[in-house]
């Protein structure tokens, strides 16, 4: 029975599924159904860590981030540096502060 899945996987799980016996069903998306895919599977695998909170899952997050980078002819040097940026105006998460409301 065919189980249906539509969403970016990784490069070699085509040849996985074939030597598990399977036969899978794949297209190579275009530079704008990628772009989304890729925005979709970081929701995935952010979904995935907030559930699970392994680092497996974070290595998943860190995977996709990057291939974003990459699509975007960028570097984990602009991310740090925005994130350092956004720290100095808003400050960092090391606190653990929760804002319930604000009234």
């Amino acid at each position: 029975m065919p189980r249906e899945y539509d969403k970016l996987v990784r490069d070699d799980i085509p040849r996985i599924v074939r030597e598990s016996g399977e036969t899978p069903v794949v297209h190579a998306a275009d530079d704008e159904e990628f772009d989304r895919r890729l925005r979709e599977k970081l929701v995935e695998e952010a979904e995935e860590f907030a559930e699970s909170g392994r680092v497996e899952e974070l290595a998943d997050v860190y995977a996709i981030v990057d291939a974003v980078l990459d699509r975007r002819d960028e570097d984990w040097e602009t991310v740090q540096t925005t994130a350092r940026e956004k720290a100095a105006e808003r400050g960092g998460f090391e606190d653990g502060i929760v804002l319930e409301r604000v009234e």
